[in-house]
């Protein structure tokens, strides 16, 4: 299914682009602020935001600055229209960071083969995870250096699935993404429910951070393992469901018995201005993490002490 978020002023690119894309499965979400926007992206794994209109579009265009100053929206590839703009509207869009600026008469063969350009662009991305569409490791670490400049007080969440290989091992690798899709689409949506100010990122493989404000750090951490070890058992097929438990062979071809997956997540809390760099944080996010996951089943640990 293609996403798509409209906002639109006078045009109907909705029209164009159902009889253009005909032949796709394509979704249309309507938007007028950045705020409906955000739930948008939260609610859905958007593949465009189309912005069109013919006025003086300097609202549209600042609607552009805002999206690419968000660490979410930023990653949504971001296309105007607009049928005769100024020479300084155009250069004011790019200038903001629009993706593309469709213009003049809709020229369809045209336009179709720019907005898959785009997408496929967006696609291969490499601040963005092609599996999960999270953001990757850049985006982390500039969400986390940005809230330390900000002086904020938040929680960074490290969430890491426990007995992942067994379980990639047993069942292949098909069913191994869709496990950490599941796994992501979990964590997204129990922190979005909490916070639209939270941020959810897929560090690679079976590794996920989360960060939400200090207050909401307990109340995250237990509702995403909740959902977790509530949905989990039904990615096993049934006679594994009720034996409880998988066998497989490790690197030494020596047959090893799984429980079901579980979710281990280590947190750290930045207050009253604690850190002051990413990489402070992630080397005790590294040392706790090994701990939470020497803990039998889901848990999640706060770390008490002091930076080292």
């Amino acid at each position: 299914m293609f996403h798509c978020a409209c906002r639109q002023e006078e045009v109907d690119v909705v029209f164009f682009l159902s009889k253009m894309l005909e032949k796709e499965k394509i979704s249309f979400h309507y938007f007028r602020t950045i705020e409906e926007l955000l739930i948008l992206s939260q609610r859905y794994q958007l593949d465009l935001v189309i912005i069109a209109g013919k006025g003086e579009f300097l609202k549209e265009i600042e609607m552009v600055r805002l999206m690419k100053e968000h660490i979410f929206l930023a990653i949504i590839p971001t296309v105007l229209y607009h049928p005769d703009p100024l020479q300084t509207t155009l250069m004011a869009a790019y200038e903001n960071g629009a993706d593309t600026f469709l213009h003049g008469e809709w020229k369809e063969k045209l336009f179709e083969a720019q907005l898959k350009m785009v997408a496929a662009r967006s696609h291969r991305d490499i601040s963005v995870n092609p599996s999960t569409w999270l953001p990757g490791p850049t985006l982390i670490e500039k969400e986390i250096d940005r809230l330390l400049k900000l002086g904020a007080d938040f929680g960074v969440c490290y969430a890491d699935i426990d007995d992942f290989k067994g379980y990639n091992d047993y069942y292949g690798y098909y069913y191994g993404d869709r496990a950490i899709r599941l796994t992501a689409r979990i964590i997204r949506d129990v922190v979005f429910d909490l916070c639209h100010e939270g941020f959810v990122g897929h560090i690679g493989g079976d590794d996920f951070i989360f960060i939400v404000p200090t207050a909401l750090v307990s109340q995250a951490c237990e509702n995403v393992i909740k959902t977790f070890d509530t949905l989990m058992p039904y990615r096993y097929a049934d006679e594994d469901r009720l034996r409880g438990t998988i066998q497989t062979r490790n690197r030494k071809g020596e047959l090893e018995t799984f429980t079901f997956l579980t979710l281990s997540i280590a947190v750290l809390i930045n207050q009253s201005g604690v850190f002051t760099h990413v990489g402070e944080m992630s080397h005790m996010l590294a040392d706790l993490k090994k701990y939470s996951k020497s803990i039998k089943g889901s848990n999640y640990v706060v770390e008490r002490r002091k930076k080292y």
